[in-house]
């Protein structure tokens, strides 16, 4: 029996952007099965003492911007460190990765997630826009006015509350998350560890 990754992670965070690919490439490798959790970041924030970016120290705030550019070098990814759709609610496009995860498996919402991700943070789209969540699932070559009703549904709502309550319980607090024979491993800098973690026997 292959191992499972429980990946939550909130689709507007751009550490989650700057991991994703990586991760995926890793299960890949290892043949890990990734579950994946969208969550609610700014609940498990307020549950956790995370604060919204706004709010924190302008000190944080310059070192985080430094350490964005630095990753994304580092990556080669292309980031925009202060993208103009940025704050952005996640809402709609977690909930349109959970709708096609349930119409169309993991595989497909996972390619979806990036689209998503690299949207926001490389090509200045609106995430929390309808519109533009259809024309990037589209891109993908998916049915995007069919997964955004989809995703509008109380069952697609109660998958995202479930896992934002998931992850309270797991002790989560920021994003991305890797929970891994149940060690969590907190962003995407930790992917070394992830990857030691799926090597395990």
């Amino acid at each position: 029996m292959s191992k499972i990754c429980q990946y939550f992670f909130a689709p507007h965070s751009p550490w989650t952007y700057l991991g994703h690919a990586r991760l995926v490439a890793l299960a890949k490798q290892h043949g890990v099965q990734v579950e994946v959790r969208p969550f609610d970041l700014g609940k498990v924030f307020s549950v956790s003492g995370g604060l919204p970016l706004v709010k924190r120290a302008p000190q944080r705030q310059a070192y985080r911007l430094a350490e964005l550019a630095r990753w994304a070098e580092f990556l080669q990814l292309p980031l925009n460190v202060q993208p103009k759709f940025f704050p952005v609610s996640p809402d709609a496009s977690a909930k349109l990765i959970i709708a096609t995860r349930l119409a169309l498996g993991v595989d497909v919402a996972l390619e979806l997630a990036q689209a998503l991700m690299r949207g926001l943070w490389a090509e200045e789209r609106n995430i929390g826009d309808d519109e533009t969540l259809v024309q990037i699932a589209n891109s993908c070559e998916l049915d995007g006015r069919m997964l955004l009703k989809s995703s509008q549904t109380a069952s697609v709502q109660a998958e995202y509350e479930r896992n934002t309550e998931e992850a309270t319980a797991a002790s989560v607090f920021g994003s991305p998350w890797y929970i891994v024979d149940g060690e969590g491993f907190w962003g995407q800098d930790r992917l070394d560890f992830v990857a030691r973690a799926f090597g395990k026997t």
